[in-house]
């Protein structure tokens, strides 16, 4: 099932994509406005919902939004691609030897397609295609063989990265938390929809020229580890989006930043894309 949050009329409401159409969900009893709700409840309602036709929008006449608006938490992990990890070894940055977590803070999460900001103090403007990771239920102390129950599914993430502002903090937090620098989407595709997330082709594209182009099995600690990793730690929560990396190709390898103008469009196998164009802001 595709969940997509979307606007039509004025409303924004939880639907499912089918065949180019979105399928309103709200007016099943239980379905509110908020997806990290819908999915702690998804596993109970999710018969009813597959059952679900009608009624339906042509997706074109709707606005697709951001599909997780409210998580808790919005995590991503560094230099998790072997090739990656490398070409930032040769610009002198050091390895880490155990996984590397930041935040990426909520209020910067932003919709499929609508505008990134480059704002005045930013200098160098970086996009990373990552494979994005919501949990599914609440959970701790998962282990690598249990961590596929606790995910609900995936999307495209872009974790857009202000690299001035990143390499101010060891934390990374700012640089990476900038409003509209967590573009996410196109909607959230559910687990059961994808075989092998280990196997999806990543590509990332610049005003139509290739930039990135991978596939997720090149990770060097994997979902699943990942997913123990971080629940030893904390307690994931419904909706908690984990960004899990993202391969060779980024701007500060090559000193390609983006700038005013640029059309970022990152696709996932499967999942889908999403489109930025980079908008300038005071």
């Amino acid at each position: 099932m595709k969940l997509v949050r979307f606007t039509e009329g004025g409303r924004t409401r939880i639907g499912k994509v089918v065949d180019g159409d979105v399928v309103d969900l709200s007016g099943v009893e239980g379905v509110g406005p908020s997806m990290r709700q819908f999915l702690a409840d998804l596993p109970q309602m999710r018969g009813v919902l597959d059952a679900v036709s009608s009624p339906k929008l042509p997706i074109e006449s709707v606005k697709i939004e951001v599909p997780i608006n409210d998580p808790q938490k919005f995590l991503a992990i560094g230099m998790n691609y072997k090739a990656h990890a490398e070409e930032a070894r040769a610009a002198g940055i050091p390895i880490p030897t155990s996984q590397l977590w930041f935040n990426k803070q909520v209020s910067c999460l932003n919709g499929p397609f609508d505008p990134v900001e480059l704002p005045s103090v930013v200098e160098k403007l970086d996009y990373e295609i990552e494979l994005g990771v919501v949990i599914g239920r609440r959970c701790r102390g998962v282990s690598a063989a249990e961590a596929r129950s606790v995910i609900a599914g995936y999307l495209v993430v872009n974790d857009v990265s202000a690299r001035d502002w990143q390499h101010r903090s060891p934390t990374f937090t700012l640089g990476k938390s900038f409003d509209t620098h967590g573009p996410i989407g196109p909607w959230l595709t559910t687990d059961d929809e994808i075989s092998d997330p280990h196997a999806l082709e990543m590509i990332l594209t610049v005003n139509g020229e290739l930039r990135q182009r991978w596939t997720t099995d090149d990770m060097i600690y994997n979902i699943y580890d990942q997913i123990e990793y971080l629940s030893t730690v904390m307690t994931l929560e419904p909706g908690d989006i984990l960004a899990t990396g993202t391969p060779a190709g980024v701007g500060a390898a090559s000193g390609r930043f983006l700038k005013t103008g640029d059309v970022v469009r990152a696709t996932i196998s499967q999942l889908g894309h999403i489109e930025n164009r980079v908008e300038a802001v005071p």
